[in-house]
């Protein structure tokens, strides 16, 4: 197996978006496999950039013909021009539009990424049209196409800490309505995927990290401003943003039918009072910590995945040294919380 050559430091966006967009030889390899042009819906959310660059990059890498179309508003910014200069096409589109979905072209994968989490409390009614309509005029577009289905670790209840964490056949217990709305949207999808046989698979994902955004930019943050950090929720999962792209776009070569369902998260279970404890003393500060450990969390096992894809290569420590020294040299972030710490589902 070949490991990603891993620097000491990360010290600007360049060197970050080319980490998280780097395919492994294997995504390389398993991308070849798959037949067909990819299509990315949603592309232009946190995830979806480095992503989209990922695909264009393993299959030029493969040196076979394929398209890689990433769809999005693209309402702001310059991501659009830099994605072409990568060869990836681009399209605008509002994807609860059914006009604007049927226009889209045909693509043998789908890769769909939209969804919306944060606002539910204030607007519902968005999360639930977003959640479940949009992925019912996607479904019914592409009959024929093998999907990739981007959902979330939500979808589980609370399990206890010596549970090892939820797996895929645990039985899902969404708590409060973005998770019953992420739950729905898994439900619509395999409605359709039963009745036009689409090949799938649904990935579970629970935290992504990059030195931008992310549960352990959260805490780092809290450290370094002298903050309390909320310990009710006092374990989680994380996993690098680059290790999810390449299990996601490796994933196109197990989708199946009925749908695979994958956890997509790290290894380990780690508490939030030890990452920063962590933080505080490579940056020279003491955390300040409030409430106390709950004998549950939002966790999730990611044992299947592993056995298909090998473990994440980027390690726990490794994150947070490179965010410890991005926030110590106050480099850009997209100030976006992650609200790992809410335990009521209300976003």
């Amino acid at each position: 197996m070949q490991y990603l050559k891993l620097p000491e430091r990360v010290s600007t966006i360049d060197e970050l978006e080319d980490l998280l967009s780097t395919p492994y030889p294997e995504t390389i390899s398993d991308l070849s496999e798959v037949d067909g042009d990819i299509m990315i819906l949603g592309a232009g959310g946190k995830i979806g950039p480095s992503l989209s660059m990922m695909a264009a990059r393993a299959v030029k890498a493969s040196g076979i013909k394929k398209r890689v179309i990433a769809v999005s508003r693209f309402s702001k910014g310059d991501l659009p021009s830099r994605l072409r200069e990568m060869g990836i096409e681009t399209i605008s589109a509002d994807l609860s539009n059914e006009d604007d979905v049927n226009k889209l072209p045909d693509a043998e994968n789908i890769i769909f990424m939209v969804g919306r989490k944060f606002g539910t409390s204030s607007e519902p009614e968005l999360t639930w049209v977003t959640n479940t309509y949009v992925p019912a005029l996607v479904a019914r577009r592409f009959p024929k196409s093998r999907f990739i289905v981007f959902s979330t670790g939500n979808v589980y209840p609370l399990v206890p800490l010596n549970s090892g964490g939820a797996t895929e056949v645990t039985k899902t217990g969404p708590i409060g309505e973005y998770a019953w709305a992420a739950l729905a949207r898994e439900r619509i999808f395999n409605y359709f995927f039963r009745v036009n046989g689409n090949k799938a698979v649904v990935i579970r994902l629970n935290y992504a990290n990059e030195l931008r955004y992310g549960v352990l930019l959260d805490i780092a943050l809290k450290v370094i401003k002298g903050e309390p950090i909320d310990l009710s929720m006092g374990y989680v999962n994380v996993i690098w943003q680059g290790d999810v792209n390449n299990m996601v776009l490796r994933s196109l070569k197990h989708a199946q039918n009925p749908p695979l369902v994958l956890n997509i998260t790290g290894p380990e279970i780690v508490a939030v009072r030890w990452i920063a404890e962590e933080f505080g003393r490579l940056l020279g500060r003491k955390p300040i910590f409030t409430g106390s450990e709950s004998d549950t969390a939002l966790l999730s096992n990611a044992s299947r995945a592993f056995e298909l894809f090998g473990y994440p290569r980027v390690t726990l420590r490794h994150m947070i040294k490179w965010i410890a020294y991005w926030v110590s040299e106050g480099k850009p972030i997209y100030n976006l919380p992650t609200h790992y710490e809410v335990r009521t589902g209300e976003y």
